[in-house]
């Protein structure tokens, strides 16, 4: 039972994304950041083991802005998980990024405003261990190993990937304006979100290996005329492709790296600075 706890991958799942694993461990997992959005799911994917959490809980009751990131990455990592993959859905940016486009960003611009997004905030954890003031980089946010696994596994079932673009996060739970949609689109990106930050950066600080891949659900309000992006569509769309998006990201998996094998500049973020707790 304690190999079944074990998992070297590790999926956070987002909108319409809760079948991921059929044959599962659920898995409750504390942390000292409190709760993760829910239990983790353990199964196997390609001879790999492999966690999966949903992202909103099982119930979508969690909003992207009552996510409790921290728990989540700390949940995955002290299973034994050292690369992420975090698929979710997005909205186009550029008409050419319609509904059914697969992007795998290679950069992130944050404009969400209330989210913790380190483990260095210099408050004491509940057995008194205060945190070191520790910077990591964080110029290229996504594992280029990751990257490179995600593209291959899409172009290997017929689904050309945009390759690279910048995943913008807003607060949410709103859609954007038609004004901030126009404004997104002005600064050259490419797809607007609301919950690929702060996984990045928190994986990054935890040395993790985290690779994003974006489906397009809708084209967002300042990229299209009419009555602008709905829920309803959002989830339709997921929908009719999550079976595509499953195909591909268990391939990625299967792709990935062994965790020993690592040798991204992810798996040595830290540069040997002490974050002043142990890492799970």
């Amino acid at each position: 039972m304690a190999n079944m706890a074990k998992a070297e991958i590790g999926v956070i799942g987002g909108s319409g994304f809760y079948s991921f694993l059929d044959d599962v461990t659920e898995v409750q997992v504390d942390t000292p950041y409190g709760a993760p959005s829910d239990s983790l799911f353990l199964g196997e994917v390609a001879g790999r083991r492999v966690a999966f959490l949903p992202r909103h809980g099982r119930g979508h009751h969690l909003p992207p802005h009552r996510i409790n990131y921290r728990a989540n990455l700390w949940a995955l990592r002290s299973v034994g998980a050292r690369q992420i993959l975090g698929p979710c859905a997005v909205g186009g940016l550029r008409p050419e990024y319609g509904p059914g486009t697969l992007l795998v960003p290679d950069q992130l611009v944050d404009r969400t405003r209330t989210r913790v997004g380190t483990y260095f905030d210099g408050l004491p954890l509940p057995d008194g261990t205060v945190p070191n003031v520790v910077h990591v980089s964080l110029a290229d946010p996504y594992c280029p190993a990751g990257r490179a696994a995600a593209l291959k596994a899409a172009r290997g079932r017929d689904w050309e990937p945009v390759d690279g673009g910048t995943l913008v996060v807003v607060e949410g739970p709103r859609f954007s304006t038609r004004a901030e949609s126009l404004w997104h689109r002005t600064q050259g990106w490419s797809v607007v979100g609301m919950t690929g930050h702060p996984e990045a950066a928190l994986a990054r600080e935890l040395e993790l290996c985290y690779s994003s891949l974006t489906l397009v659900t809708d084209l967002d309000a300042g990229a299209e005329t009419g009555e602008g992006v709905s829920h309803d569509e959002v989830l339709r769309v997921f929908a009719a492709n999550v079976d595509r998006l499953r195909g591909v990201l268990f391939d990625t998996v299967a792709a990935l790296p062994a965790t020993e094998e690592r040798d991204c500049p992810c798996a040595s973020a830290l540069g040997g600075m002490d974050p002043g707790f142990p890492l799970p």
